[in-house]
């Protein structure tokens, strides 16, 4: 009877253990089974959204490979917007695309666009990835927003947008880091306004003493240079207290002027800083140097004149050299005076800037067109061979030793501009302020408003002034503007 109790109670626990496993095993299968996990898992699968070039796909295809096991689906869009939006959850910047014309092409600033889209497929526009933006290119507005002083406008902007159920646990991580990319912006590009002659003395004296503040001529032009990261002039007037509506001096309060500009750099290549006596070209740069702007091409010293002025600023490195190669104002030695430009010096210095991998800058106060004998317009002084020497043979070979930018700064009328080599040339700016308003060529010059990114220049904005009688130098209207440097242009070598 024992033995019979015995078997039937281990009967009895093998059913109930077999009976506890069988649903155990049900519910759990059954909840795999309605959960599709374990050995119901269905594997998340990547869904290509039609929106997407075949480029995009094929490296998407490169991060969601048939080894990569997803839980969830994803599905992976893209678009293209004229405004860049405030990213969501999942949305990567992914490009940056804008539209350029020919260097030399002035008449179309500007595309009108409803929608991306709509522009890239306008045939008339060139579109590049703001990668292969060079200063060899114009970039052009898209509905009047300039890309490079917008950032957020003036671009085709392509979002790349990842949508899953588990985007932070298991998208994020496989594309965040191909995704997040750097793009030029306000904080990261370097802006930089070069401009050409500046002589506050004779005439600009005698309105001075009428207008009792010396921001007067600075009051329509002041704003749009102070908004540079850098802002350049070539002054070749000294500040004294023998300043007259005769002399190229000026009246000490015109520093104000060069404050109201938001100036940081004085060029000293000039021919008349030392015109008013060593003694003021000497506290002129000491006047400088008080109100925190840096000096180049010249100085209290020949020592001082020949150190380039090198500017490291929001990642970018920039060699600045000016020399003076006209009509006198060098300095040979311990007395003030500008940088005198020698054949053995210019050559090493670009050598070694570039060695250093810096962006090089060269201007040059070169000999003078003088066609002023007219009050009609003059295109002489246009051409880059109008004054003595051989102008476009000595800035083409300083192109060659190295330079990415030549400048002529002695031009009191505005010269013509051309690509050559791996640089660009300006033959000569013309006046910034002076008060030489009689002849229209001597009224104009050219701002040009660089922008730097990662030490590599995107672009060279060719911004026309004037001023009038009234010794105010503004900005020139668009109409003008376009014919004017077309004008240029046309007279390139």
């Amino acid at each position: 009877m024992v033995g019979k109790k015995k078997r039937s109670g281990l009967k009895r626990f093998f059913i109930c253990l077999f009976g506890f496993l069988f649903v155990g095993a049900g519910v759990f299968f059954g909840v795999q089974f309605f959960t599709k996990t374990g050995i119901f898992r269905i594997p998340g699968v990547v869904y290509y959204d039609e929106s997407l070039s075949e480029a995009e796909k094929e490296e998407l295809a490169k991060i969601f490979t048939e080894e990569i096991d997803l839980d969830k689906d994803v599905t992976i869009s893209g678009r293209n917007e004229l405004v860049l939006p405030e990213l969501a959850e999942g949305e990567f910047l992914y490009s940056i695309r804008v539209p350029v014309a020919d260097f030399y092409e002035f008449t179309i600033d500007n595309v009108n666009a409803e929608t991306a889209d709509a522009l890239l497929e306008n045939p008339n526009v060139t579109i590049v990835d703001i990668g292969a933006l060079t200063d060899k290119m114009s970039l052009l507005k898209i509905n009047n927003k300039y890309y490079l002083d917008s950032f957020s406008e003036g671009g085709i902007y392509r979002i790349i947008k990842f949508e899953s159920e588990k985007y932070d646990e298991e998208i994020k991580p496989l594309v965040a880091e191909t995704y997040t990319k750097s793009f030029p912006s306000k904080d990261t590009v370097l802006t930089f306004a070069q401009t050409g002659v500046t002589a506050l003395s004779r005439g600009m004296n005698a309105k001075l003493y009428k207008v009792g503040d010396a921001t007067y001529f600075a009051a329509q032009i002041g704003e749009y240079l102070s908004s540079f990261d850098l802002t350049h002039t070539s002054n070749e007037s000294s500040f004294t207290d023998y300043a007259n509506t005769r002399n190229i001096c000026s009246d000490k309060r015109f520093i104000n002027t060069l404050t109201a500009i938001g100036l940081d750099i004085v060029e000293l290549t000039g021919n008349h800083n030392i015109d008013c006596g060593d003694q003021a070209a000497i506290e002129t740069v000491e006047t400088y140097l008080n109100n925190g702007m840096k000096i180049v091409g010249g100085g209290r010293s020949a020592e001082e004149a020949y150190v380039p002025l090198r500017i490291t600023q929001k990642g970018s490195n920039i060699t600045f050299l000016a020399f003076n190669l006209s009509t006198g104002g060098a300095t040979y030695d311990s007395t003030p005076g500008a940088n005198q430009y020698y054949e053995e010096v210019i050559g090493p210095q670009i050598q070694d800037a570039k060695k250093a991998g810096d962006f090089v800058i060269v201007d040059i106060q070169y000999y003078e067109c003088n066609a002023y004998a007219s009050t009609y317009e003059d295109y002489t002084c246009d051409y880059a061979n109008s004054a003595a020497g051989d102008q476009i043979g000595l800035f083409r070979h300083i192109i060659d030793l190295g330079a990415d930018v030549v400048v002529g700064t002695s031009a009191h009328q505005t010269q013509t501009f051309e690509v050559y080599g791996n640089g660009v040339i300006y033959y000569g700016l013309g006046n910034l302020f002076f008060d030489q308003v009689w002849w229209p060529g001597t009224t104009r010059s050219l701002i040009l408003a660089h922008y730097f990114y990662n030490g590599k220049l995107l672009q060279t904005k060719l911004v026309p002034t004037v001023y009038g009688d009234d010794m105010q130098t503004r900005l020139m209207d668009k109409e003008t503007a376009v014919w004017f440097l077309n004008r240029l242009a046309k007279a390139r070598p």
